[in-house]
């Protein structure tokens, strides 16, 4: 059955969008969708009932566009990120300035309830770019709204993520895959399913308000173990490589020249690779999953699922006995 609460998401066309909308339209809520391109985004009306998913064309350095997506709302979400800077699509713009006029603008329309998504590690005094404008975010929003709730989650994981997908296809080519710093970081990724169960807790509990939730998966995992369960969820020997912070500066900076160019993909930048230099787990006194009623799923239980595509033979692959 239908609700009338109307929950704009922006960003809701990307990958951790569409397990957003996927939740929020299981649940009954009318979901609107801004989009710069909705065009491009057609197959998520086929997420709910005829007419409960709305497209609308919205771009967040235009005020004017971010106001009419908010029409009528009685909830939105912020997910609009980018790991990559690229022309005008700066950390500055869409994580700091973007998140400030969408919340700027729905405190002005009488919206109270917002949901803005973060990432672990955001912190005014970080050496990260893209952490400083995650934080800066995060500030703009409780300023304007101090019931919204912020969600901070660690590397998110499924069938369409940037980071699993990303080295499971550059083994197809490279015999060996780099372990920046010994490979020693820890990570706590989360199912960007559950992502989406934890946006819809987020309007729907009222303990939810004004708090801020860091979300990692059940399983804490070091960079090299990462890489392990990559080689053999796709049945690839190769050799795992560790390399000093210098020298993944290095293979950072050239990455960044080389991704410049026209249909070459960026391995890692110099940001990212500071990011790499800390943990990206759940705070030992931060609210988690748990605090949300919900169980996250494992990584083993889902990323072989979608590698298999990098076998030797895709679905057809057989181990060797």
């Amino acid at each position: 059955m239908l609700r009338d609460e109307i929950i704009t998401v922006f960003g809701g066309s990307g990958f951790v969008g569409r397990h957003v909308v996927r939740a929020l339209a299981k649940a009954g809520y009318r979901v609107r969708v801004a989009t710069r391109r909705p065009h491009l985004a057609q197959d998520l009306r086929v997420m709910g009932v005829v007419g409960q998913v709305q497209l609308v064309q919205a771009n967040l350095r235009v005020p004017a566009s971010v106001e009419r997506a908010l029409e009528g709302a009685t909830g939105v979400v912020n997910l609009v990120g980018v790991l990559n800077e690229s022309g005008r699509q700066t950390f500055s713009r869409l994580h700091a300035l973007g998140a400030k006029t969408i919340a700027e603008a729905s405190a002005a329309m009488g919206i109270s309830r917002m949901v803005q998504v973060s990432a672990i590690g955001a912190s005014a005094t970080s050496l990260s770019r893209y952490a400083r404008s995650k934080a800066e975010g995060e500030a703009s929003v409780l300023a304007a709204l101090p019931e919204a709730t912020i969600l901070r989650p660690s590397i998110v994981f499924g069938t369409e993520d940037s980071f699993f997908n990303r080295f499971a296809a550059m083994a197809r080519f490279v015999p060996a895959l780099p372990l920046f710093g010994g490979g020693k970081s820890r990570f706590q990724p989360v199912f960007a399913g559950d992502v989406g169960k934890a946006v819809l807790a987020a309007f729907e509990r009222d303990d939810a308000r004004g708090q801020t939730y860091e979300l990692g998966g059940p399983g804490v995992y070091t960079y090299e173990a990462l890489m392990r369960l990559i080689l053999e969820a796709i049945d690839r020997k190769r050799l795992l490589l560790p390399l000093p912070w210098a020298i993944g500066k290095v293979i950072a900076t050239v990455s960044e020249l080389v991704g410049a160019l026209p249909l070459m993909p960026v391995i890692i930048t110099r940001d990212q690779l500071i990011q790499l230099q800390s943990d990206n787990v759940v705070a030992d006194d931060a609210k988690t999953l748990a605090d949300l009623g919900i169980h996250g799923e494992t990584v083993e239980a889902i990323v072989p699922s979608y590698l298999e595509r990098y076998r030797h033979h895709g679905q057809f692959h057989e181990r060797e006995a």
